[in-house]
């Protein structure tokens, strides 16, 4: 009896520290905490801002999720009628990276701008949506543009920036252009997945990231209150935009979205606290635990 009880508490044992081998592992500094921001199962977590409703006001069932995979559709819709809209993400962040997978589906909807077909976007650094007008089309951010094939043969990069409601310096230079372009990235036709990461940092620099290939860079963006629509009396001209929501464009065609997932680079640097990462880039000290 005894000797059953020895082998059974060595065993105990064995388990007891391999499972702390391993919680030490997954504690390790140098490992990434990416958290999924989207459930597979449905909008928890995100709300939709669409031009002419309310906050929350998912019209039409703009944004949905259908077999695990998250959708701007238009499948109920008969016109788009200038019906932009954009689905936000809880959380505020600063420093951060952002990654997912998209790709664009079947046809435009009737009255979409020629434009926007096979066109979407992430929206970064976005001004809270319960700041936006009723009307306003665009939330003031910088955008990670999602683009497929518009015509077979011709290039149609994806990853450009556009800048509704901000500017940015780009190759050393301030500029005011709305949308600038990824000229030397590939052009990927629709119903292809492709994978999109985001690095932002602060009001400091931003890279869009294409199939592992950083394909644009640009630093310090600052707000323009030329955007249409914005309530002029919440911001401040040329302030520097140094942190937002996330936000999912819906601009007339089907896109769908998985995989979404975001590392926040904000945190505790303390090396002598248990949860000091190496990768934060941001020091936080509130969130430091010893």
């Amino acid at each position: 009896m005894k000797k059953g009880l020895t082998v059974i508490g060595f065993i105990a044992a064995v388990i007891i520290v391999l499972w702390s081998c391993a919680s030490q592992k997954n504690q390790s500094p140098d490992k990434e905490n990416w958290v999924s921001i989207f459930n597979g199962k449905d909008l928890e977590g995100w709300t939709p801002k669409i031009r002419g409703y309310e906050l929350g006001d998912n019209h039409l069932n703009t944004f949905r999720v259908e077999n695990g995979v998250l959708k701007a559709s238009y499948a109920d819709y008969e016109q788009f009628d200038s019906k932009f809209g954009h689905l936000f993400y809880k959380q505020k962040y600063s420093h951060y990276r952002l990654r997912a997978q998209y790709r664009m589906v079947g046809e435009q909807v009737k009255g979409g701008p020629g434009w926007a077909f096979a066109n979407n976007g992430f929206m970064l650094h976005c001004q809270d949506p319960a700041t936006m007008t009723l009307d306003q089309s665009f939330p003031a951010s910088f955008e990670f543009q999602l683009l497929a094939e518009q015509t077979p043969g011709k290039s149609r990069p994806t990853g450009n920036l556009c800048t509704p409601g901000c500017h940015v310096t780009l190759n050393g230079e301030f500029t005011k252009a709305h949308c600038m372009p990824n000229t030397q990235g590939a052009t990927y036709p629709r119903e292809k997945w492709v994978q999109v990461e985001a690095v932002v940092l602060g009001d400091s620099i931003v890279h869009h990231i294409v199939e592992g290939d950083t394909v644009l860079t640009y630093t310090n963006p600052i707000l323009d209150l030329g955007l249409d629509g914005l309530d002029k009396s919440k911001f401040t001209d040329g302030a520097p935009i140094t942190e937002g929501y996330i936000a999912i464009q819906g601009e007339s065609h089907d896109t769908e979205f998985r995989n979404l997932e975001v590392l926040d680079l904000c945190g505790c640097k303390d090396k002598k606290a248990k949860n000091y990462k190496s990768y934060y880039v941001k020091h936080n000290q509130d969130d430091c635990e010893y």
